[in-house]
């Protein structure tokens, strides 16, 4: 190699990892996820000392149920959106699968096998996604939108605007009842057995390193071995499975299977998900943001209420924080890039993350 060449390859800026210049501590408290686990904090003492009948565990016990069907389809969004991708015929899937369940039910169908026709629906709801976005190559916005309203005119064209109910009390109470001595339900649980597996595929195995390869550069990904379409279509009938359980969980929590249960579900699991530090262009997001901004998102709108203020302030407060942290989080990765140097001039590009 020549000397210039060598010269040029000096004078070339070197890419590096900002994180891992930082302390171990900053690198971990420094976060957005624990700017939001904070804020969750927050609000809590807050509306605990200024809401009448907010402490306690009543709030908790109410509001727990209530939240788990966006926590459980927050784990696979969080995914979907890590690759750069969405899903939001989440609610419709899980709509579906809670009228499958239902009509199963009725139909004389054992109850473990209504489960599993339900499932099976959702598994097949999120392959329908699958295929269109990976195989055929369209857009998942486009294609979730169109689904969004199949599988809604499909669960109503099956059941028109009959309701079916009256499932077994035993299963309504392994759902729905608390565990022993707490305010927490039973479902719960559930939901922590499965984000320990989602969390650990995401940050802990090649599986979720390829993910985040896939939403930083799909070509870098490609090239550097990650199967993209393969993992993508996984992630979308993940997706179904998950939201088939939220709706089977609903139908059970009401004891009645509608055409429109779970319906406006998807924007508020899109809300907690980019409130919880996931990046809407892909690339970046942690599960422990997430489940933080559900319950934030829960805590406010609880808190709301019960202060005596309306759905609609609820709503618009809600949609202020999602833009607040969107905007916040583009405004702190500008920075990241281009830092400013004192006398008010630029200066050069700082090392990628």
């Amino acid at each position: 190699m020549s000397d210039t060449s060598l010269a040029a390859l000096a004078d070339k800026p070197v890419r590096t990892y900002r994180d891992y210049g930082r302390p171990l501590w900053r690198r971990i408290l420094m976060t957005h996820e624990m700017a939001i686990i904070a804020l969750l904090v927050l609000v809590y003492v807050v509306a605990s000392a200024t809401v009448r009948g907010f402490a306690g565990t009543l709030t908790i016990q109410y509001l727990l149920p209530d939240l788990v069907p966006v926590l459980l389809i927050a784990l696979p969004m969080t995914l979907i959106i890590i690759t750069g991708e969405i899903d939001l015929s989440v609610a419709s899937t899980a709509g579906l699968a809670g009228v499958a369940f239902g009509i199963a039910h009725a139909a004389g169908i054992p109850i473990g096998l209504a489960i599993v026709v339900a499932l099976i629906v959702g598994v097949a709801a999120g392959a329908i996604n699958g295929f269109f976005i990976t195989v055929v190559g369209l857009p998942s916005l486009a294609v979730t939108i169109g689904t969004l309203a199949l599988f809604r005119g499909l669960a109503v064209g099956l059941i028109g605007t009959d309701r079916v109910g009256g499932f077994p009390e035993a299963l309504r109470d392994l759902a729905l009842d608390r565990i022993p001595g707490t305010p927490i339900p039973n479902m719960i649980v559930v939901f922590v057995v499965l984000a320990v597996v989602f969390a650990v595929v995401l940050h802990f195995t090649p599986v979720g390193r390829g993910i985040f390869a896939i939403g930083l550069s799909s070509e870098a990904a490609r090239f550097s071995g990650v199967r993209i379409e393969r993992t993508k279509f996984l992630l979308f009938v993940v997706s179904g499975l998950v939201s088939a359980l939220a709706g089977i969980y609903y139908a059970l929590k009401t004891n009645i299977s509608l055409a429109d249960n779970t319906a406006g579900l998807e924007l508020n699991v899109i809300a907690a998900v980019l409130l919880g530090g996931v990046s809407i262009f892909g690339g970046r997001g942690a599960l422990h943001g997430v489940i933080a901004g559900v319950l934030l998102i829960g805590l406010v709108g609880s808190a709301l209420r019960l202060a005596g203020l309306t759905s609609d302030v609820i709503s618009i407060v809600t949609g202020v924080l999602l833009v607040a942290s969107v905007v916040a989080t583009s405004f702190l990765a500008w920075l990241r890039v281009t830092r400013v140097v004192p006398g008010g001039k630029k200066g050069s590009p700082g090392p990628v993350q």
